[in-house]
């Protein structure tokens, strides 16, 4: 053999690497559908029936990635959560237009294959589609050598849903009065963590041998895909906000119909350990709400009739409760008082 002669692996791109992955993913997936799906792992493009139990269907997209958090994934070499916040992060979008989540699809590009790396990050997307109630029907797995440093990677996700026209939730639903609940986040779901690596590099904390933050800053963001889904089919919503990037005001605002406003009390909120600890760091209320979810991870707005109605289908730990309401003015958000830390 001529060892002067180019090839593709040599370059650094391992196509029978990436052969061995798609069929890794196709068998796990596979075994998970069984024979009620068409069988698109692999193919140049998935197949999909579409629901016959929804009257009006129309089709609802998101896209996202979970940021920064690939580089503490890469830090404590934990990579079996973060494929749950890739489906989280689009689905807990979807279901923001009251849409079932129906399929999910990813890119994958990394420096090198390491299939021990890719198979613990798809365990994870499997995992969050089961909690979705959707399937991974497909995605792509791009090795780039030069674009990417040694061991570093990165993941976006693509989730498509339906929804019934009839029960598409949209602003004119929202009216003067109604209810403004916070349910639970978990921690810090996928935003922010530009900040929080910014401090932990400052303060040179060592996060692998610091129990709490190790724990914290890994756990993956929490679908509230189930929860949301029964209170739609119920007809208990008016309106509902994913608290992701920009945070409770930015994302609330983005529902609010002209001339009614978002009236929060600040001093009403919840907020957990992970936020009490970065507020420790010299960081301003302001910049504290328009970067972090600050322990409310979704919002829902709500016929005040309807309070007691929509508790039994959280469970404990997400119980829903009352920070606001709606009322009329031309500012969609007014945030009153200030939240508690400590």
């Amino acid at each position: 053999m001529n060892k002067n002669l180019f090839t593709y692996k040599k370059s650094g791109v391992d196509i029978n690497a990436a052969d061995r992955f798609v069929r890794y993913i196709s068998n796990i997936s596979s075994k998970k559908r069984g024979k009620k799906k068409f069988n698109n792992i692999g193919g140049f493009g998935s197949i999909n029936n579409i629901p016959n139990n929804v009257k009006n269907p129309k089709i609802v997209a998101c896209t996202d990635g979970v940021g920064t958090k690939i580089e503490i994934a890469n830090l404590i070499n934990k990579f079996d959560t973060i494929g749950i916040d890739l489906v989280a992060m689009s689905v807990n979008d979807l279901i923001v237009q009251g849409a079932k989540p129906l399929f999910f699809l990813d890119y994958i590009s990394i420096n090198k294959i390491n299939l021990t790396k890719l198979k613990s990050i798809i365990k994870g997307i499997l995992k969050g589609c089961k909690i979705s109630n959707c399937d991974l029907v497909g995605g792509e797995t791009a090795e780039m050598p030069g674009t990417y440093k040694k061991g570093k990677f990165d993941i976006v996700g693509f989730a498509v849903g339906i929804a019934d026209k009839k029960k598409i939730l949209n602003k004119d639903k929202i009216k003067k009065n109604n209810l403004i609940l916070a349910i639970p986040s978990n921690g810090l779901h996928s935003n922010g963590y530009s900040l929080v690596r910014a401090i932990i590099n400052k303060k040179k904390i060592n996060i692998r041998k610091n129990y709490f933050l190790k724990k914290e800053l890994i756990k993956p963001t929490k679908i509230y895909v189930k929860e949301i889904l029964n209170l739609i089919d119920k007809k208990l919503l008016n309106g509902c906000a994913n608290i992701t990037g920009g945070g409770l005001p930015n994302n609330i605002k983005r529902i609010i119909p002209n001339k009614l406003c978002a009236e929060i009390d600040l001093t009403k909120i919840k907020t957990s350990k992970i936020f009490k600890w970065l507020k420790r760091n010299n960081i301003k209320d302001k910049e504290m709400l328009k970067t972090f979810n600050c322990g409310v991870g979704f919002c829902i707005i709500i016929n005040p009739k309807n309070l007691n109605k929509i508790k039994k289908y959280f469970s404990k730990d997400y119980k829903p409760y009352v920070i606001g309401k709606i009322s009329k003015r031309l500012n969609k958000v007014k945030l009153n008082g200030r939240i508690s830390w400590f």
